[in-house]
């Protein structure tokens, strides 16, 4: 996939400190991967519990659980990021 392309997160909520809401916090090592890659990113909120999907040519070409991405970070050491960043660069 070409870079300056739109890929979309979307993510759900997930259970923390004993509330269930929409958080952020675990995907900025993902936003941080894909953007270093050249692509702009468009975070939406989904209602799958704990799930991330990434949206790229309107497919969805990765999925995983947002607690299997780590906390915080730049998501250089993440082999979750690294694999998301895999899937959309070999997008079509």
């Amino acid at each position: 996939m070409p870079a300056n392309s739109v890929v979309t997160i979307r993510y759900g909520p997930y259970e923390s400190c004993g509330t269930v809401e929409h958080r952020t916090f675990r995907l900025e090592g993902l936003k941080a991967v894909l953007t270093d890659g050249g692509h702009l990113c468009v975070l939406e909120q989904m209602g799958d519990w704990n799930a991330v999907e990434l949206i790229a040519n309107g497919e969805c070409v990765y999925t995983c659980k947002v607690t299997d991405l780590e906390f915080g970070g730049d998501g250089r050491l993440d082999p979750r990021c690294q694999e998301a960043f895999l899937a959309v660069k070999n997008a079509y």
